[in-house]
């Protein structure tokens, strides 16, 4: 395994990090069709651990704190606190608390205290805003994600899904408020959906912002052989939203992963993987079959030429914004 510093802060991560959204089944949720139970769960986060891995990225979103208790616990059985870097994540404010008037401030430290609650943990590494919050003012947010940090109960701050020119009033409101600016940005980021690398990206490299994507295999789109069907592909209709759309245009960059694989004797998973590493601090990735998770660590130190990079990124068109941030903008 590999580490680097995440963004301006000190922590030392591995270059992938193990994303928990599959970790704990709650019956009735459309994610109980794909997501594991503890045990299995438990069984990834130790070969995780095995294989070097420091950087775990959960949320409260998760099965309403379930991965998180699930993640916590296990974490506590294998590894020492400082042995690890956890990161979690806050949604929005509800309805019934806008209706209540509780603040932006108080939603962010009612929610700090939760995952630490469920993660059975006296902090949290690096404390994510899952998204932009229309509905909120934005210094409200940032005072509560300040007084966190205040109080000993978060280390670093980051945020995901959101526009550069908001991460960048983020960070300007920050510095005027006297609190810590954002050090990582969790965006939607792989070989076919690149709609970062026109505002997100550079700003990110010009301000030292750590890029730690989601979906780096676009939900096993990259690698997974033409007609295979898995119980996540069956079931998770935010991934058929997110690729369906476009899959004609990208079915033929998914090819040239498959070419560039077999010409070097790689797996898909590698080459699709080791274009990401080359641009960005740490990968967010989930895994629900141990094979999964072993192939994404090969790809860690897989070099690709500037040649093969440029024969993997030269089929890219322009892609709608799809996910979260199709359907939350100003």
């Amino acid at each position: 395994m590999e580490y680097t510093k995440l963004g301006q802060s000190e922590l030392q991560v591995s270059r992938l990090c193990l994303g928990c959204m599959s970790f704990g089944q709650k019956q009735g949720e459309e994610r109980a069709a794909w997501t594991l139970n503890e045990a299995d769960s438990r069984v990834l986060i130790k070969q995780a651990l095995e294989a070097g891995i420091n950087f775990f990225d959960s949320a409260f979103a998760y099965g309403s704190g379930l991965s998180e208790q699930i993640v916590g616990r296990a974490l506590r059985d294998f590894a020492q606190r400082d042995q690890v870097v956890m990161a979690t994540k806050f949604l929005p404010r509800t309805d019934a608390e806008i209706e209540q008037g509780v603040s932006g401030t108080q939603h962010v430290m009612h929610h700090v205290d939760q995952s630490l609650k469920d993660l059975g943990m006296d902090y949290i590494d690096l404390y994510i805003c899952h998204m932009w919050d229309y509905r909120t003012p934005i210094e409200e947010i940032l005072q509560g994600m300040g007084q966190a940090v205040k109080e000993g109960k978060v280390r670093y701050l980051g945020f995901s899904n959101c526009y550069a020119w908001q991460l960048c009033k983020v960070n300007q409101l920050a510095r005027d408020m006297g609190i810590p600016q954002m050090v990582s940005l969790q965006g939607h980021y792989n070989l076919i959906f690149r709609e970062e690398e026109r505002e997100m990206i550079p700003y990110c490299h010009d301000a030292g912002i750590a890029l730690t994507p989601y979906s780096p295999l676009a939900s096993g789109r990259l690698v997974k052989k033409q007609g295979e069907v898995t119980a996540r592909s069956s079931n998770d209709h935010v991934l058929h939203a997110k690729y369906d759309r476009s899959a004609a245009q990208d079915a033929v960059i998914i090819a040239r992963v498959a070419e560039l694989a077999q010409r070097y004797g790689l797996t898909t998973t590698q080459v699709a993987l080791g274009w990401l590493l080359s641009k960005v601090t740490a990968p967010v990735v989930g895994a629900t079959k141990s094979r999964h998770l072993s192939e994404a660590v090969a790809a860690v130190g897989v070099k690709l030429s500037a040649e093969a990079c440029a024969y993997l990124e030269e089929p890219y068109v322009p892609h709608q914004l799809v996910g979260v941030m199709e359907f939350n903008h100003a």
